[in-house]
């Protein structure tokens, strides 16, 4: 009996655990769930009989080495800034490791290691980074076997509300780690090329600079940059491309409402507020700003900010000028803004997300210059059972699976963008919903 290791069971990982649930018995696995906190991932297991829940802590060495040491495969759902640890651990022991996150520098180091020892580290194995790369690769593989020549490729992303749930005035609700959500983007430069010239976009500069993108039948869609998008020239085999940018999409008005949170100074975590349990969001958000006598902290806001009335209507739902206490005893401004919006952007009882997914490709094939759109619309279930979590979860279970049954025999540090991969993967998101609609048009 095969034994698969989770590490981590966060909002991300119900679906992964319940297809590893769903085919434990007749695949004859033992799946293993460890957490800080074994009731949540209790609740996820159900009383499956092939599921077992135990407490973990993660930085505990010694226990994290001892389960990685008994387990057959370890799939690691912790933040990203873990996973390396997790990875060495897993060389040290000859254990196939997967992880939906981005790949670290740190981690880049490990491939020859892992090589010689004959170690998978499947990384980027989720929706972006995962089946982003995979669609695109597919999409781009064909047309290279086309004899087309690529000039553009853009690529956009975002984990979204659905319609039938959207209550809000900013259009966005939780369903992804809430800390991620606040620092999108925080202490980096976002970098892309357009028709050959590099272009950098600065983190107080982010939310500015949007793309404007309409899918039929779903509406208009801000997209921002991505932090790195020219790293992907090589991996997608697109060296030569003229255009190549990713981003993340939210609805429309969004961006620049979150801007003006980004220019007054709530997003910065840099600094912890010195007695927050005695501040109230009012005296917070006053304190980013310049006196001005009398005169109120809406309209001091506004003076410094040239923002529209229904950016300033989403930044007065929120309840940033409100007496309401900010509700933490440490942290940062940007601690203080993730716990004001897990309970804004919460997710109801009845409500639904979406992931939304768009792609544009330009190219030249015997002479005609043509556009390629490919765009997927994957609804939730309910909060537990998400579009994000299958999304993300979905990818790494069947790439579990293949690697259980030995039908991907890789070693080293990969990414998602090989056919061996990213075929069998796609063709059984489709059987989940998980399904792409394509066009082309002449230009």
């Amino acid at each position: 009996m095969k034994k698969i290791l989770i590490i981590g069971a966060g909002r991300s990982s119900a679906n992964l655990i319940k297809y590893l649930l769903d085919h434990s018995l007749t695949e004859n696995w033992i799946v293993r769930v460890g957490d800080r906190d074994i009731d949540f991932v209790k609740a996820k297991l159900d009383n499956h009989p092939r599921g077992e829940a135990f407490a973990l802590d993660a930085m505990n060495e010694v226990q994290r080495k001892s389960e990685i040491q008994a387990a057959d495969l370890v799939i690691s759902m912790l933040p990203a800034s873990m996973h390396v640890a997790i990875a060495r651990d897993c060389i040290e022991f000859v254990k196939p490791v997967i992880t939906p996150s981005y790949v670290a520098p740190e981690m880049w180091e490990l491939d020859e290691v892992a090589k010689s020892k004959g170690v998978l580290i499947l990384n980027e194995m989720g929706v972006d980074p995962g089946i982003d790369h995979m669609s695109a690769m597919k999409i781009i593989h064909h047309l290279k076997e086309s004899g087309a020549e690529l000039h553009s490729f853009e690529s956009f992303t975002g984990g979204l509300i659905a319609p039938e749930s959207d209550n809000n005035p900013w259009n966005y609700k939780i369903t992804w780690n809430p800390r991620n959500v606040v620092l999108a983007g925080y202490g980096g430069t976002a970098q892309f090329q357009e028709e050959g010239e590099l272009k950098f976009i600065p983190y107080h500069r982010l939310f500015e600079r949007i793309t404007s993108i309409g899918i039929d039948g779903y509406g208009d869609f801000d997209g921002y940059a991505n932090r790195d998008s020219l790293k992907y020239k090589d991996i997608y085999g697109l060296s030569d491309i003229p255009t190549i940018y990713r981003g993340t999409l939210r609805r429309g008005g969004f961006c620049q409402a979150w801007n003006a949170l980004v220019q007054i100074g709530l997003t910065d975590d840099s600094f912890q507020i010195e007695h927050p349990e005695k501040l109230t969001w009012k005296s917070l958000t006053s304190s980013f700003l310049d006196m001005k006598g009398a005169i109120s902290l809406e309209t001091r806001f506004r003076e410094s900010f040239d923002i529209s009335d229904e950016s300033f209507s989403k930044l007065s739902w929120l309840g940033i000028f409100t007496d309401r206490p900010l509700g933490i005893r440490e942290g940062s401004p940007a601690v203080a803004l993730q716990n004001l919006i897990e309970e804004k952007w919460k997710l109801d009882a009845e409500d639904k997300d979406m992931i939304v997914m768009w792609h544009r490709f330009v190219y030249q094939l015997n002479g005609e210059r043509h556009e390629l759109l490919s765009s997927l619309i994957t609804p939730g279930d309910d909060p537990v059972y998400t579009a994000m979590s299958k999304t993300v979860g979905l990818p790494i279970a069947i790439a579990a699976r293949m690697v259980l049954n030995g039908k991907m025999k890789l070693t080293g540090i990969q990414l998602p963008v090989i056919p061996e991969i990213y075929n069998p993967v796609l063709h059984e998101l489709t059987s989940f919903g998980i399904v792409f609609s394509e066009s082309v048009r002449p230009l």
